[in-house]
């Protein structure tokens, strides 16, 4: 799976947690998490997929920081071997008003084997 290929790539570069969902009982920030939010086949012979990485942080200076570094990190992906392209789709403040998290999301177009 592409989501825990990227997350394992996150994981040894990126200086904060990064998952594939909230953990119940809450993560203190910053972290991010990564969803998949699509996925499809190019051609018949690679894979296409559209990740949500959602950048938290305590105040939203920190989650704009950390989403930063998640599309810089995201930028040099393109070295693993299952990855053949990755592009940035669009990012933006995502902040979740009801409860109060302040969080950015970066989604990604990726050509995957």
């Amino acid at each position: 799976m592409i989501e825990t290929v990227i997350r394992d790539y996150l994981k040894v570069r990126a200086p904060f947690a990064v998952l594939m969902e909230t953990p119940a009982g809450g993560q203190a920030p910053p972290y991010a998490v990564i969803q998949k939010t699509g996925s499809g086949m190019v051609d018949g012979v690679v894979f296409q997929a559209t990740l949500a990485i959602q950048s938290f942080g305590a105040t939203l200076y920190e989650a704009a920081q950390t989403n930063e570094l998640i599309k810089a990190l995201m930028a040099g992906a393109v070295a693993l071997p299952e990855v053949a392209r990755v592009r940035l789709n669009s990012d933006y403040d995502y902040t979740d008003t009801a409860s109060k998290k302040y969080r950015y999301q970066a989604v990604f177009n990726i050509i995957h084997y």
